[in-house]
Formats: C-alpha cells, sequence, structure tokens
C-alpha cells in the first residue's frame, strides 16, 4: 500500500492532511466530498489514509494502464498467479482502540471498520471478502454476513460440525489485492487472481489459525462462532440506512500491526465504496456482452451508486445487438437496473455524451427495452417487497446504414 499511496503522490493525486482530523464524523466529511487519495498525517494522532482507490485514474495507476483499457485488461484475467509462503508474523493482544475505526454518519450504529477484507479458510477452502463490522469492543467485531455469500457459507459449515470459522481481517493492503477481494471469482481463487494483478507472485504468511493472508498494515486474527449482535442501522450504497439485524460476532484473538502503522479508512456511500462494489462487475459484464456483439468499454456509474446503472460501449455489427447487449449485461450482474448502450464515438464516462446519445439516438417506443419482474439488487429503497424489481434497458446506438445523420460537426487541427 505504501508504494502505491508514493506512485499516487508522484503524480499529483495525493491530497496530504497535516491539522489534527477527528475520526468522528470529520474525516468522512472529507473523503466524501473528492475522490482524491487524502493522506492524514494526524487523525486522532494516527496516520492513516482514505479514497486508497475512488476513481478509474487510480485503479489505472494500481494496474499500470491507461483507465480506458482497464476492462478489456481486466476481463482477460484468468485467476493464475501463484502465492509465495512468506512465514508466519508475529501477533500480540487484540486492542481494538489502537485503531482509529471511524464513525462516519449520524445514526448509524457506531464506529464501522468497512475497508478490511476478512481472509477464511475451512476445510481446504479459501476466501477472502469485505464485509462491514460494528466495533463492538477491544476485540470484537459484529459482521454482516450476507446470506448465501461464501463467508456466509463458510461459517454456517464450521457451525455443522461444532466448530468456528477461522477468520484474518487485513486492513490496509495494496489496492489490486483489495479489488480482487471484492471481485466475484471462481472458489478460493481471490489471492491467486490478486497475484495475477500483481505481476504474477504474491507472498502469503500463514496465521496460528491456519488462514494465510497478504502483506498489510494491519492484521487481526479471529473466529466467528455462535455468538451473535446486533449490527446496523448502516449507511449503504445508495447513502440510505440499512436496518438492524442480528449477525454473528468475530471473536479476535491476535493482532499484527506494522511500525507506525496507516490506517485505511473507508466511507460508505463515497466514491471508493461505489468504485469497489461496481468496478469488478464491469469485465464481467464485458465478458457477457463479447459473447454477442463487439463491445469496446463498460462503465457503472457514480449517479447510479457504482452499482445500479451501467452505460456499455459496442462496435455494432447487427441492428439487433443493442438489445442483445442489454440483455448480456442484465445476466452478467442480476443488481444492474439501467443500462444504457452506445457506440463508440460515445464516450461511457462521460454522462453529458451518453444524454446526447440518448436524446439524439432515441425513439422510446423502439428502442427502450422493459423487463418486469426480476431480481433487483436488496440494496435499492424502489425495490418490490419480496426482492423483484423493473429494469429499464435502452438502446442508444445509431441505426446501421443512417450514420451519416448522426455525425457531430467537429472542427480539423
Amino acid at each position: 500500500m505504501r508504494n502505491f499511496i508514493e506512485q499516487m503522490r508522484s503524480q499529483g493525486l495525493v491530497t496530504d492532511v497535516h491539522e489534527p482530523v477527528s475520526s468522528r464524523f470529520d474525516a468522512p466529511k472529507r473523503a466524501f466530498s473528492t475522490d482524491k487519495l487524502l493522506f492524514f498525517h494526524n487523525l486522532d494522532g494516527k496516520k492513516a489514509v482514505m479514497n486508497l482507490v475512488a476513481s478509474r485514474e487510480a485503479l489505472a495507476v494500481a494496474l499500470g494502464v491507461p483507465s480506458g483499457e482497464l476492462v478489456p485488461k481486466l476481463a482477460k484475467c484468468r485467476y493464475n498467479g501463484t502465492l509465495k509462503d512468506a512465514g508466519t508474523l508475529p501477533l500480540r493482544p487484540v486492542n481494538l482502540d489502537e485503531i482509529p475505526i471511524m464513525e462516519n454518519y449520524p445514526k448509524e450504529g457506531g464506529r464501522y471498520l468497512n475497508s478490511g477484507v476478512v481472509f477464511s479458510r475451512y476445510e481446504g477452502i479459501e476466501n477472502a471478502s469485505v464485509h462491514r463490522m460494528l466495533k463492538a469492543g477491544k476485540d470484537r467485531l459484529v459482521a454482516r454476513l450476507v446470506e448465501g455469500r461464501h463467508t456466509h457459507t463458510l461459517h454456517k459449515k464450521a457451525l455443522a460440525q461444532g466448530e468456528r470459522l477461522p477468520v484474518a481481517v487485513v486492513i490496509g493492503m495494496h489496492p489490486l489485492v483489495l479489488f480482487a477481494s471484492c471481485s466475484r471469482v471462481p472458489e478460493s481463487m481471490e489471492l491467486p487472481f490478486a497475484a495475477e494483478l500483481l505481476g504474477g507472485e504474491i507472498p502469503v504468511y500463514t496465521l496460528p489459525n491456519g488462514v494465510r493472508v497478504p502483506d498489510a498494515e494491519i492484521i487481526l486474527e479471529g473466529y466467528i462462532g455462535s455468538e451473535t449482535a446486533v449490527e446496523g442501522p448502516y449507511v449503504d450504497i445508495t447513502r440510505t440506512y440499512d436496518p438492524e439485524r442480528i449477525q454473528p460476532v468475530i471473536e479476535l484473538t491476535g493482532m499484527y500491526t506494522k511500525p507506525d502503522f496507516i490506517y485505511h479508512g473507508l466511507v460508505n456511500a463515497g466514491d471508493e465504496h461505489k468504485l469497489l462494489m461496481g468496478a469488478p462487475y464491469e469485465p464481467l459484464i464485458y465478458r457477457s456482452v463479447a459473447q454477442v456483439t463487439g463491445v469496446t468499454d463498460v462503465v457503472l456509474t457514480k449517479g447510479g451508486c457504482g452499482y445500479l446503472h451501467g452505460v456499455v460501449q459496442i462496435r455494432k455489427r447487427t441492428e439487433g445487438d443493442g438489445k442483445n447487449a442489454i440483455m448480456a449485461a442484465f445476466a452478467a450482474h442480476t443488481s444492474l437496473k439501467h443500462v444504457v448502450i452506445v457506440d463508440e464515438d460515445i464516450d461511457p464516462a462521460n454522462l453529458s455524451d451518453v444524454e446526447f446519445a440518448i436524446a439524439t439516438r432515441v425513439r422510446a417506443d423502439r428502442d427502450t427495452l422493459i423487463i418486469p419482474g426480476v431480481r433487483g439488487s436488496s440494496l435499492d429503497p424502489s425495490r418490490i417487497g419480496d426482492g423483484l424489481n423493473v429494469k429499464m434497458g435502452i438502446d442508444a446506438t445509431m441505426e446501421l446504414g443512417k450514420e451519416g445523420e448522426f455525425v457531430r460537426a467537429v472542427w480539423e487541427d
């Protein structure tokens, strides 16, 4: 993570904040107002970073490619990196009070650790995923485990055997490891995917509980057993409050920190949250659309919470390609609510350009596709009560054979 921060600093993409800043509302409010990387030199007396990877530009810096090549590069990944055994780490007693875990919004359940990745291992299966975790004491976190997701499944399996699920909470890692942990990949492939993104290999440490973890600023060892507690309310991706739930407790048993560690904090509903939620789906949509037509880029938009709205840029081959691309996008990302298909001359990251395409190339009776009664996102406050929703696709591409009627006037150099 430190190397990446210096890469960003060398390109003028870091704002250093030297004055004292509070972890209660102050730092989160500052991070919410920008997508620039903020480095706090005195956050409750500690060093901290926010907006580590809050823009496509930052993700491009991490990957070492132009931002326009992000999605095609990610779509080619095969999750085939290798793991290098780096031995063990010296653990000490846990004290979460040493970490400036932030209180992001009024009316939330308390201080949330939501930038940490939960690594777990059970019966040979490994997983890495991001969960929001409510601080519940010096050695307790209450984690929201979404039903049916891998951590939840492994936890249920361990409890059925009368055992606890061994886990590690890892904070402050290279952003490509974080990105890989947010991605939908085959079982046990998060660390190999991270290794591939980092050039082919990643060192991993084995904790006393058997969980393997990457290099990071802070590592917390623990277990998820049968203990539960109240979690929430929590402001989720749509900046609306998710309700209280009874959720499992992570019992922490050991702690490792680098000397003078840098804490990575994340403001929920901010740009980093949106990027980490949505960007991992962009290559999945790209691959799916590539099965039906030529595809050149995919963007999940900030205004769509980085998750619910998408723009897909295609190289149209036949007149039906726009609608086929709509259906392929919805199949790849089932939480996607609205998608716009555009031509190659429209920048999918420029919403003014996208609106122009809708304004000049769409006839609503012909170019919109309404799909009722399908699964949507549980985070959408307008969803139907049983979890279903209505989706809309817009084919904002030019009619083949009539491209000359849509050409925009430009000045020649």
